[in-house]
């Protein structure tokens, strides 16, 4: 490899919104973001189901399919 082509790579200290912090390896030193593991619904089980409304049966008579 090449001498100072490469950017410093850091133990990078994740924040989230929720307060929730992790350990990392990055490029920059720390980062914010505002969802992670621990509030977003699809890995809490809060998850909102999608209501279809009838679009299932509504797809299976337009294309016949029983």
């Amino acid at each position: 490899m090449r001498e100072g082509i490469h950017p410093e790579y850091y133990q990078a200290t994740v924040t989230c919104n929720c307060g929730n912090t992790f350990v990392t390896g990055s490029t920059k030193p720390e980062i914010h973001v505002e969802v992670c593991s621990k509030c977003h619904s699809f890995y809490t089980g809060q998850q909102k189901t999608a209501r279809t409304d009838g679009r299932i049966e509504k797809f299976n008579r337009k294309y016949g399919v029983n």
